[in-house]
């Protein structure tokens, strides 16, 4: 198997604070991996030492099997979450600005400034000025900016936060081409599951600063979220946790977390159980806002592994 990236018991402590305890992952060429964790969990600054942004405590980066303090600096290109653009310049000379800051030679510069546009919907925006665009429209020749020097490995860091579905399917489809068309190697952070879901060939989990997890999205779904969800939301949240002691008492119920103030429970079968289920919110007599059942998600996956919100 050829690995792009690997890390070895990569350690990094803040005074007494040690943000990342041991991690050792390894991302394969060629594929996109999903890296996710709470607020807090090491995840920022893991990225940031497999990238060479933030030099470990201790433990070995190699990217492409060389250690990250020798490799060249076009070898990755990041595209942070906040956007990086000159105002004032247009779509246009940004690239080439970025590419003439990689080197990139002329005749080679002008065609990927071309596809660039063309890939990531910007052609009719080439020559307008990067304040006139819209906010989708900036997010998308932030990631160009990353990718215009042709890295091997491409950081995405929460890529489409705060896009409209258009604009996001326009991006996905590009990250998805960055890695059947391109070769490239994606590391893609998001507070979008269903983002993680859909773009991720596997996943890595982090929480306290250890990798607790890492597989495809498949098989977290599969091995981890058995049985289906019933998604219960009282009038009044406050009741919550009364309920929640109830609900562990019916036979066969799997798990019952709460999260941004809604009740899942976790049950094979999760249907037969919802006379049960309704049985004891009026025992208690509380009064149901809405209440669904849907098939286990990797958000679900998340909080069973982490007992967090993937925002907390």
């Amino acid at each position: 198997m050829d690995y792009m990236i690997e890390a070895i018991d990569l350690t990094k402590k803040f005074d007494d604070l040690t943000a990342v305890d041991g991690l050792n992952i390894k991302i394969r060429k060629g594929e996109v991996f999903g890296f996710l964790g709470p607020n807090g969990a090491g995840k920022t600054t893991s990225i940031r030492m497999m990238v060479g942004l933030l030099k470990p405590t201790s433990g070995t980066i190699l990217i492409d099997g060389t250690d990250i303090k020798q490799i060249e600096k076009g070898k990755i290109g990041i595209c942070p979450q906040e956007l990086m653009l000159w105002e004032h310049l247009t779509c246009k000379e940004s690239l080439s600005l970025m590419a003439d800051m990689f080197e990139v030679p002329k005749d080679v510069k002008d065609q990927r400034i071309h596809e660039l546009l063309k890939d990531l919907f910007l052609t009719d925006k080439a020559n307008t000025v990067v304040s006139n665009l819209s906010g989708g429209m900036k997010r998308r020749l932030n990631l160009a900016l990353s990718v215009v020097h042709e890295p091997d490995v491409v950081v995405l860091d929460e890529p489409s936060e705060g896009l409209d579905p258009q604009s996001r399917r326009v991006l996905w489809n590009y990250i998805r081409s960055m890695r059947d068309v391109q070769g490239k190697t994606v590391i893609l952070t998001t507070h979008l599951m269903d983002e993680a879901d859909s773009l991720s060939d596997r996943i890595g989990i982090v929480d306290h600063g250890k990798l607790i997890r890492l597989d495809t999205p498949e098989n977290l779904k599969k091995e981890i979220g058995e049985g289906d969800i019933v998604d219960v939301k009282l009038s009044d949240p406050s009741k919550n946790l009364e309920l929640i002691k109830e609900f562990k008492e019916i036979q066969d119920i799997i798990s019952v977390v709460e999260t941004d103030g809604r009740i899942n429970i976790r049950a094979l079968d999760a249907v037969s159980k919802l006379p049960q289920i309704m049985k004891l919110v009026e025992k208690l007599d509380l009064r149901v806002d809405d209440l669904s059942v849907r098939q286990n998600t990797l958000e679900d996956v998340f909080i069973d592994l982490t007992g967090t919100g993937l925002r907390e």
